[in-house]
């Protein structure tokens, strides 16, 4: 706004700032920043969860099984009976296909976002009583109670997963590694190709080779 002043005759022009009352602010412009800075930090509460496991020392990183791997853990389930596990269950969808065949299910997964997604999934699929989801680090876990243990793992991991498991189970329990094998364990079956493969190892062979 223009201020004229009138002065010994003649008019001099200039800006007018009203500092007391100030301006008022853009409601358009804070609604805006508010969803920006809204989004920014639900991207960062959802990134977050993926990305932090990547400093750990032992990092089991989120790759979705294939519905082929899926379909290669379940034949060797077969005949099978008494509870599951999946370490680093992901999405679910391990845990579910075996509720599907009549197994109490449990899956253990550190990422907060993937335990509600597969606890959806599994309500969604109508298996959600014998399908349970927690969010738990897997080495503070005891897999004693577990007769039938599934791993997607990555070779840094295996060995001291090995050990592990082989303190914990109990000689009727059958572990099925995918993606890749324990490092000094002899599999039993080897079904499946490629990235496909699984490893199935029973702990009562591994037991009487270990004696």
């Amino acid at each position: 706004m223009s201020e004229t002043n009138v002065k010994d005759g003649t008019v001099e022009e200039g800006l007018f700032l009203n500092v007391s009352t100030g301006q008022k602010p853009n409601k358009w412009g804070l609604v805006a920043t508010g969803v920006i800075g809204g989004t920014l930090l639900a991207l960062y509460a959802i990134a977050t969860p993926f990305v932090t496991p990547a400093f750990r020392k032992i990092c089991l990183p989120y790759v979705p099984a294939t519905s082929i791997q899926v379909k290669n853990v379940v034949k060797m389930l077969q005949s099978r009976s008494g509870q599951l596990v999946d370490i680093g269950s992901g999405d679910g969808r391990i845990v579910i296909a075996a509720a599907k065949e009549g197994f109490q299910g449990t899956g253990y997964e550190i990422n907060p976002w993937l335990v509600w997604y597969s606890r959806y999934r599994a309500w969604r699929d109508g298996v959600h009583h014998n399908a349970k989801f927690y969010r738990t680090d897997l080495w503070k876990v005891n897999f004693s109670q577990y007769t039938n243990v599934v791993i997607f793992g990555v070779p840094q991991m295996m060995p001291q997963l090995e050990e592990k498991l082989q303190c914990e189970l109990n000689e009727s329990a059958r572990v099925i590694a995918c993606r890749f094998p324990f490092p000094s364990w002899i599999p039993d079956h080897t079904f499946g190709e490629g990235v496909d493969t699984v490893w199935v190892y029973d702990l009562k062979t591994l037991k009487i080779n270990t004696l």
